[in-house]
């Protein structure tokens, strides 16, 4: 399949604009720190921001949600109207400083959403875990009059003699700076340069589809070009929109329509500041029948390696558990959300980091679910051979080295 890949029009904010206030996190995070966002809104205050047409997931419960996605949609358009972005067409080498100071490299591109299912299908870009439809309701709504994108998503190519991308990083020097500056927040920092001649890339990505590649890595065709590391929801939720969209279009309209084509950032699994970290569970009751059920779902054998740590307010403790990190994982959630089902008014928050779970467990004084590490080299295997993960298996990086929103697209004719 050609063309799962687009050169895209990328739009960033003209100059003059404050890039520190513009770019900020991904709107799932630190749903758990209202502190967070209250701090990043007075900071970023009147200035033109990301965050601005966006919206945090914190306040999806809050019961103003029309209004806001109301502003969000009046933002888009002003910021449109105005003339805020510059459209350059291309890929954007990214480098972003995470945690240590080690550089987490990508490439901004555009994705075809027809080569895109979260089902367990052959296609060359799948979803990585599962997708709950119920969560998509309200990005969906954003997206119904949304002028613009602006992604977190994350996709990943199973380069391990990082033949892609890093020749690219190399040679950073000869290519013009589009962007540079520190993000927000503790977000680290971040460059972005036009890519010189993003034809050459675009043939070395469709060479990943190459039948003799493909047996090389995975004993069959697999027929997979990308795993979607970050971002399976917004993914699946511009999948939907184009979906219904497409049906309204002639195949001549639907051939090049940019709400087709979404914009992500490519990153190499094998390459720096990839270290998978666990997401963890933060139930908001201390209910000793959870945990007990819990035990018995995990079918932990005693004296067994895998141990799965709860911790409370006033201390921890340790469940036997299978000792590899997908069965681990799967069983948990699928425990807790059959366990929600059953018991009204059951809370559970998804948490980045295990110093924010114990600051969230000890004001709700709730249970934290310490989840395993999931080894990212296990990633595109347990894909293709096994399935998606459950929802939050695993992060790239901690919550603060997210991506941030910055680029956009045009999704309209």
């Amino acid at each position: 399949m050609k063309n799962v890949v687009k050169i895209p029009v990328v739009l960033i904010p003209r100059k003059g604009t404050d890039m520190s206030k513009w770019a900020t996190i991904a709107c799932d995070q630190f749903c758990a720190r209202p502190k967070y966002w209250e701090e990043l809104a007075s900071y970023v205050g009147d200035a033109p921001s990301t965050l601005k047409i966006t919206c945090p997931e914190i306040y999806l419960n809050n019961g103003n949600l029309d209004e806001r996605i109301a502003e969000v949609w009046k933002t888009m358009n002003s910021y449109v109207a105005d003339g805020l972005f510059v459209g350059r067409e291309g890929f954007v080498l990214v480098e972003r400083e995470v945690e240590n100071g080690e550089k987490r490299v990508g490439v901004m591109i555009s994705i075809d959403l027809d080569a895109y299912d979260w089902n367990r299908v052959r296609v060359p870009i799948r979803a990585t875990e599962d997708t709950l439809v119920e969560r998509l309701p309200v990005r969906i709504k954003i997206r119904e009059k949304a002028p613009v994108e602006s992604p977190h998503a994350i996709v990943l190519i199973d380069d391990p003699d990082k033949q892609i991308i890093e020749p690219l990083y190399a040679e950073r020097d000869q290519m013009e700076k589009l962007y540079d500056f520190d993000l927000n927040m503790g977000g680290g920092h971040i460059t972005g340069y036009a890519v010189n001649d993003s034809e050459a890339l675009l043939a070395k990505l469709e060479g990943l589809l190459d039948k003799e590649v493909q047996t090389k890595k995975y004993g069959f065709d697999a027929g997979i070009m990308f795993a979607v590391g970050d971002g399976n929801h917004s993914i699946a939720t511009a999948k939907v929109m184009w979906e219904n969209l497409k049906k309204t279009l002639t195949d001549e309209e639907r051939e090049g329509h940019p709400a087709r084509y979404m914009l992500v950032e490519m990153v190499n699994l094998y390459g720096g500041g990839m270290d998978f970290k666990p997401i963890h569970r933060l139930i908001y009751t201390r209910d000793g029948n959870f945990v007990r059920g819990l035990r018995a779902a995990l079918k932990g054998k005693e004296g067994c390696n895998g141990k799965l740590k709860l911790i409370y307010k006033d201390g921890e403790e340790y469940l036997d558990c299978p000792e590899k990190a997908s069965l681990t994982i799967s069983a948990v959630q699928t425990y807790i959300e059959s366990y929600a089902k059953l018991n009204k008014g059951f809370e559970v928050e998804y948490v980045h980091n295990e110093g924010h779970l114990k600051e969230a467990v000890d004001a709700a004084d709730g249970i934290g679910i310490v989840m395993p590490d999931f080894p990212n080299a296990e990633l595109v295997n347990f894909v293709v051979n096994v399935g998606n993960l459950p929802k939050k298996a695993f992060s790239i990086g901690e919550p603060e080295h997210k991506r941030y929103y910055l680029e956009c697209k045009s999704i309209v004719r």
